[in-house]
Order: C-alpha cells, then structure tokens, then sequence
C-alpha cells in the first residue's frame, strides 16, 4: 500500500496540523513494514526543503507561490497531481482542505469545524469562500477521519456526511512529555524562558474561541486569595490585536491589574515546552470549541494537575482526569484555579487520573486505527 501525503504543514511543528502530519509519518513509517509513505511537499524557492523526514519516506517535492492563493491551488490542482504521478494508491489529507477532484481515492482529516460554525470566523468573503470549497471537498472524499466523537457529530450536521465515511480517531501526546526531567536542562530552559518559581500555565492559542479573556479574569480571583506570588504564564506568540477580532490583551490584563503577574514567554521551541509543563504548578484549558484537546493530556503526561471546560471536545478528552468548569464562569474557573494550587490531596488525586487517563491515548493506536481505514478505503474500490 502505498500513501501520498500532504504535507502543507510538515514544516509548521507548532502547529495542530503540523504536529499531526509529524507524529502520523513517524509512526506510520516505523509501525507499518508493508507500507509505502511518500511526502508531497509544496516548496517556495529551490532552498525550501521539509525538516525531519525518516530516511525511508520519500519526498516529492511541488513548487507552489506564496501566499493563500498558492496553498489553494496545491491542495485543489498540485497535490492530487502529484500523487498520481508518484504512483500512490491514496491520498491523506491530514487537515481540511482535500481537492475537489483526484485521480486518487482520498482521506482527509477535518479536526473540527471551528470555521464553519462559529461566526465570528465568517468575517471575509474569501474566508467563506474557502470553507465552501473545503466542505464540499470533504463530502467527496472516500473517508473522512475527525480527532473526536464531538467533532464527529458536527461533520455528520453541518456537513451532511453519511455516518459510515466518518471514522473517529484520537490523537496522542508526543512521548516528550513526562514528568520526569533532567535537572540541568530544566533549569536552562527555565533560564532561556525566565520562568517564575510559581505559576499556571496556559499553552494554546489565542483565537476568540480559546476563551483566554475569562481565563485572565478568573486568575485575578487566584491573586485576590493566594497573592501577587502567583504568576499566570502565557506560552507562544503575543497575538496582534488588528489580527485577533480585537482583543487588546495587554491593554485588557492592564484593566484586570493584573500587569505584574502574567508573563508572555512569546513563541516556544517545539524542543522546549516539556520543561515549561512540568515546571508549571498547574494548567488552565478555557476553551469553548476543540476538536481534540490536546494541551491538556500534554499536561497530564507532564504529570501537573489541569482545569478545563465542560466544553464537548475538552471534556470528552480529559474525562474525569481534570476540574471541568463552566467556559463562561470566570468564578468557578478562578476557584478550580486555586483549588489545583492549594489543595494537596486534590492535587494528588489529579495528576494520578492525569497518568491513567493519558495512557489511554497512543500514536501506536492512532497510527493503526488510520492505517485500517486507509485497507478498507482501497478494499472498498
């Protein structure tokens, strides 16, 4: 069996997408003995080459321009081009954007429909323009794989999708993340970072659905009653309010007073963010809308305690591993907060669901639930 693979985002590691391409390769490639994996990589200019790819993938490599307009034209025209050309039996799609038309049965992988359903995303005829011609490319794939039952159910109302071409398959945390670490490199990475000695963690995005702005008011329920030792943490790029519906955050944490307490690190190497879970006391999730929550079960394996939401694609993941509270009540937030710093005997109980509930999620079983759907796809023709 031979697979032809997106990788649009291979060379976007801090990426959802880019982290799933990676981790699906890898452990395709060292898993499946019968199985023939080729890399179809869209390049702008001759010295861009894909990062980290296993000596036995193959790389085929499409010059593309930059820009929206080229990613478009490599998913619709490029990749499914490619893929006949190298011979492939299918292609995976690893993220929404399957082409219209291939010459190749297709997989595609839709994480979720934030885009789709959420209106604050509908802001540009071009952004609505493109979730139509996604859309409607997933409902011409051969199969469609989603990160979660939520998300599942979404594709089967929104996009109309017959239930038996949708397939749910969790993902995983990268085995990198443990609770057990190496002193020295710890404390460089607390060093390269200027970590605090005590702080929450939040390590995500910062789209309007991620919720932070209750988060940053619940945390200033955490200072009211632990005090000004307490930091908030806020790992990644500081997001440019012109490009993020508006949100000012360092005007709104100013407003919270909250100033002298949270801590933007700016972006993170991949290589990094270990150290910084498991240096952290606990984690906060805020999110309203995931189609696999992913940063918490990183945390867990971090082995630090986390507060969620009840959100559908939060909760589903975390189980009963974490505090799940209301996304829209910054009061019980603030408390689960707390709760997760002072309470010892929570604490404890935490991260040992953490470590149970984090076992359960594996690449080894993502790789071969994927690879089954692939065998049944191409048994299907």
């Amino acid at each position: 069996m031979h697979i032809a693979i997106n990788g649009y985002f291979w060379n976007q590691p801090n990426t959802g997408s880019g982290q799933y391409t990676r981790q699906l390769v890898y452990h395709l490639n060292r898993l499946v003995s019968d199985l023939d994996l080729t890399l179809v990589f869209p390049a702008v200019g001759d010295s861009d080459i894909p990062e980290a790819v296993p000596p036995s993938v193959k790389v085929k490599r499409v010059a593309i321009r930059p820009g929206n307009l080229g990613k478009v034209v490599f998913e619709q025209i490029s990749f499914p081009r490619a893929c006949q050309a190298a011979g492939a039996d299918l292609a995976h799609i690893p993220y929404w954007g399957s082409p219209l038309r291939s010459p190749v049965p297709t997989v595609v992988t839709v994480h979720d429909l934030i885009t789709l359903i959420m209106p604050e995303y509908h802001q540009s005829a071009a952004a609505q323009l493109y979730t139509a011609l996604v859309s409607a490319s997933a409902r011409g794939a051969n199969h469609v794989l989603t990160d979660s039952n939520a998300s599942r159910d979404d594709i089967l109302k929104h996009l109309e999708i017959p239930g038996e071409q949708v397939s749910t398959v969790y993902l995983a945390p990268s085995p990198d993340f443990s609770p057990e670490g190496n002193f020295l490199l710890d404390m460089a990475v607390k060093q390269k970072y200027d970590l605090p000695d005590f702080y929450t963690l939040y390590l995500g995005g910062y789209n309007l659905h991620k919720n932070v702005t209750t988060m940053l008011l619940a945390y200033t329920y955490v200072i009211d009653a632990l005090g000004k030792d307490y930091n908030l943490v806020l790992a990644g790029k500081k997001p440019d309010p012109s490009a993020n519906g508006g949100i000012d955050y360092d005007a709104y944490i100013a407003k919270l007073n909250l100033t002298d307490q949270v801590r933007w690190l700016g972006y993170v190497d991949e290589a990094d963010k270990p150290v910084i879970y498991r240096e952290a006391l606990n984690f906060v999730f805020p999110s309203r809308y995931e189609g696999f929550g992913l940063p918490p079960l990183e945390a867990m394996a971090s082995g630090i305690p986390v507060v969620a939401t009840t959100a559908p694609g939060v909760s589903e993941i975390v189980g009963d591993a974490a505090m799940a509270v209301d996304p829209d009540s910054e009061k019980r937030m603030g408390g689960a907060t707390i709760a997760t710093l002072h309470q010892e005997s929570l604490r404890e109980d935490l991260i040992a669901r953490g470590t149970k509930r984090v076992a359960e999620f594996s690449w080894e079983k993502t790789a071969g639930q994927t690879v089954a759907v692939f065998a049944n796809v191409l048994d299907s023709l």
